[in-house]
């Protein structure tokens, strides 16, 4: 069952793409505008997955980071609670038109993480991999921006299984395809490597404000 929605909202999404959905050919470089263009504000947090939601016990759940790296890791829950806790307050915007102001996230730091890791010299990108399969790709400057989390909570309440816990990426000033669910693997590699989107259409780089939705 699981597989037919996923197949069903995969083929949505990327006609999405063809048809070019939602482009206004506004673009605001310079922030002018806190709501980026062809965005609509929302107070509520809508659910968006592939249609296939883990459920993921604390216990049983992994973070490996790997690849070009001198130090790969493997955090369980306890490994990644003992880790200095952040707290920043940002914005979502995804890329079906709906933006939140103001969330508060607690985790821990992208930038923690890669002090602990030691990306080696050659290390350019990285990809993010969900449990459910899901995969995205960053350059690893973003992802050491200094309000990027790995993130176990919301608005002071543990993310649920909706909205990707136990852990998930937070990746803001960026479409939220960019903030891994479920995040299990961070891959630190020297070429880039699109992810799940990136290959179906979906823009290399997911800036709100240039209105990077599609390639």
């Amino acid at each position: 069952m699981a597989d037919g929605i996923r197949s069903k909202l995969v083929a949505i999404k990327q006609a999405w793409a063809q048809s070019r959905r939602l482009l206004t050919g506004a673009r605001d470089p310079d922030h002018a505008n806190r709501l980026p263009p062809g965005q609509r504000l929302v107070t509520n947090w809508p659910v968006l997955d592939l249609g296939v939601k883990p459920d993921i016990a604390k216990a049983d759940w992994r973070l490996a980071v790997d690849g070009a790296v001198a130090n790969p890791i493997s955090w369980d829950w306890a490994a990644y609670q003992a880790q200095p806790q952040s707290e920043d307050v940002s914005d979502i915007h995804c890329v079906t038109q709906w933006s939140r102001f103001d969330n508060r996230w607690q985790g821990v730091a992208t930038s923690h993480l890669l002090s602990v890791v030691q990306p080696l010299p050659q290390a350019n990108v990285v990809v993010l991999h969900g449990a459910d399969g899901y995969t995205t790709n960053l350059t690893l400057e973003r992802f050491a921006g200094d309000d990027c989390l790995i993130a176990h909570a919301h608005d002071g309440v543990p993310l649920s299984r909706d909205h990707g816990g136990p852990v998930r990426a937070i990746i803001p000033r960026w479409y939220f395809w960019k903030s891994a669910k479920w995040l299990t693997r961070i891959e630190v590699l020297a070429v880039d490597k699109p992810g799940f989107w990136e290959v179906r259409g979906y823009h290399n780089e997911g800036d709100p404000w240039r209105e990077q939705r599609y390639n």
